[in-house]
């Protein structure tokens, strides 16, 4: 069977990350990395293709990718697994040469950060790094230089400058060689420059806003300026530096789920550096709950393998057993073996990608074409129907307590969502809280534009919701004349459990009870939820735009002293709307969840 590039791309994230291409023997042809995955993996399959490429092409037989916090991560990840996978059309374009580092030297007066591929003793001086690729180390150098004008030249060059050249000029040097600058100051540039390469930063940072406010108290604005734009740079520096620190090891175990489906993503970290994730999509017949499920598989994973047991252990779930299971890993590892869902700071960071690596694997499984075809063949023969639907559509309400109401329409194909036909209505002149005015107005906007030609009618209609909300959609399909549209409600049990939803069939004299390993249930579920999470989405962003404000003085929370620190922390306004919330919370005084309210006042 060849590989269905169409089918999917349409699961594929637009976030940074690396992907490997196999061939039916599940061998690596070929590994990649990509700042966007979905436009990269894209160009391999569209348009005009080199003779090698198309050769690549003609034998992938899968493509497994692993999404990634930033492409300084992809870079180092594709680098590891290119060294251990060796994939022919890798090797021929990439040689094997060690990692790149930077070199400051100790001896002297002005030094300079240069390049340096390999570390010697002979060298007086501090080497950092490694960097992902040389490509990575040049960058960095240029932003380093750029921010505190050290220079860049050689040293023989240096010796015999008798007046400043063109970097000077361009505000890239501060021009040491004709001493328009002291050595202690020039030292200091340089130790920044360092501190920065060392993930210190925040350091930095606070220094130069001091030096920025005393220069705006002396009148020094020009000065004051040039130590803003500095601040500014360096805020947008703030994501984790691979230096050599050669600590933190852990494997991270991250479990998502939809109504049939599941897959448990494992992140290996091995000194600090992502190593790679691997996918797996257990079977679960007893309906275990996530968290004894995770716990099986972890278990089962490391005990009676030969596998390397790290010092730390990171599960998506709280496990029931966590001492049990750690207390066996322990004993397998001859070590002490931390346990743990509970994680702060970079562990924090690893457990959230591996729920997103697991999150994009399910997708993918859930929107491929076998598993498509037998959930709408089981649909078919379920409700008894004549053909397979090929357009289901389904309605839900959100709102909190009648305010911001929003209904959302979500629409499945034999390819899966059909997110370019979603759409929102924003319900209007109803009472509050009555969703099901809410509905009969969502439905009866839908269908009245399907009069006038625009969209596609569905083949079946689903409804969030028991006889109520069938009766209206009932009640507006006479009301204009609707006709060869089936209709269903989908009814949570009295325990709102997965599995227990009660289907209400054209009218609520009509009912039926699935069995909770139906695939027809699992594509209900699954369009269902769907259309929930939109509803909810639109709603949440209507009901903030409501309440946003835009400055910091109409931040609840924010008084004159946080609204100081956030200014002097980011430089200004301007640094305060691009900080994400995790650089929100670094500010003193500023905790987490004021973080996340004051994000979501200047970005909705």
């Amino acid at each position: 069977m060849s590989f269905d590039s169409r089918q999917f791309l349409t699961t594929v994230t637009e976030s940074p990350g690396v992907y490997r291409m196999l061939d039916e023997h599940g061998e690596t042809l070929y590994v990649g990395k990509a700042r966007r995955l979905k436009p990269r993996l894209a160009s391999y399959f569209r348009g005009a293709l080199n003779a090698k490429t198309q050769a690549l092409v003609a034998r992938i037989a899968d493509v497994q990718i692993t999404v990634t916090n930033s492409e300084t991560e992809a870079l180092l990840l594709e680098q590891t697994l290119i060294k251990e996978k060796r994939p022919p059309y890798n090797i021929l374009l990439r040689d094997d040469k060690s990692y790149p580092f930077v070199f400051v030297s100790d001896r002297h007066p002005f030094p300079a950060l240069e390049y340096k591929r390999v570390r010697t003793r002979h060298n007086d001086g501090r080497y950092l790094g490694p960097y992902p690729s040389s490509h990575a180390v040049r960058e960095t150098l240029s932003l380093m230089q750029k921010i505190f004008r050290i220079r860049n030249c050689e040293d023989t060059v240096f010796a015999h400058r008798s007046r400043p050249c063109l970097q000077y000029q361009i505000g890239r040097c501060t021009a040491p060689c004709v001493g328009y600058i002291s050595e202690a100051d020039y030292r200091r540039d340089v130790d920044h420059a360092v501190q920065c390469l060392e993930g210190k930063s925040e350091a930095v940072t606070q220094e130069l806003t001091r030096d920025m406010e005393a220069a705006s108290e002396a009148l020094a604005f020009e000065e004051a300026a040039r130590l803003r734009d500095q601040i500014q740079q360096l805020r947008q520096l703030q994501q984790r530096q691979f230096v050599d620190t050669g600590n933190g090891d852990a494997d991270a175990f991250a479990l998502a789920s939809r109504p049939g489906a599941l897959c448990i993503s494992v992140l290996s970290v091995r000194g600090g550096r992502l190593l790679g994730a691997q996918h797996h999509t257990p079977a679960n017949g007893l309906d275990l709950t996530p968290d004894t499920l995770l716990g099986d598989f972890i278990s089962q994973y490391y005990l009676g393998q030969a596998r390397e047991i790290p010092a730390e252990v990171l599960s998506s779930h709280e496990l029931t057993d966590t001492d049990i299971i750690a207390g066996a890993l322990e004993n397998q590892a001859g070590k002490r073996v931390r346990l743990t869902a509970s994680v702060r700071g970079h562990r924090a960071q690893w457990l959230e990608l591996a729920r997103t690596n697991a999150e994009q694997q399910l997708e993918s499984q859930l929107a491929s074409q076998t598993q498509l075809a037998k959930r709408f063949e089981s649909l078919r023969d379920a409700l008894d129907l004549e053909e397979v639907p090929a357009r289901l559509e389904c309605f839900d309400i959100s709102h909190s307590q009648g305010e911001a109401t929003v209904a959302s329409c979500v629409v499945f194909d034999a390819n899966g969502p059909r997110k370019s036909d979603y759409r929102r209505f924003n319900i209007q002149n109803i009472e509050p809280g009555d969703d099901y005015a809410a509905m009969r107005q969502a439905l009866t906007r839908r269908f009245k534009r399907l009069e006038k030609g625009e969209g596609e009618p569905p083949d079946l209609l689903i409804v969030d919701g028991g006889k109520g909300q069938l009766n209206m959609a009932r009640e507006v399909f006479n009301e204009l004349g609707v006709q060869g549209v089936g209709l269903i409600g989908v009814a949570k049990g009295t325990t709102r459990k997965a599995g227990l939803e009660t289907l209400f069939i054209e009218t609520p004299q009509r009912s039926m009870d699935l069995d909770t390993s139906c695939p027809a249930l699992h594509l209900l579920q699954h369009i269902r939820d769907e259309s929930h999470r939109f509803a909810i989405t639109g709603h949440r962003t209507r009901r903030d735009k409501a309440r946003r404000t835009s400055t910091l003085q109409e931040i609840p929370g924010v008084g004159p002293r946080r609204r100081r620190e956030l200014l002097r922390f980011f430089g200004g306004l301007q640094g305060v709307k691009n900080a994400n919330r995790e650089e929100l919370a670094r500010v003193p005084g500023i905790s987490v969840s004021l973080a996340e309210s004051i994000y979501r006042a200047l970005h909705g």
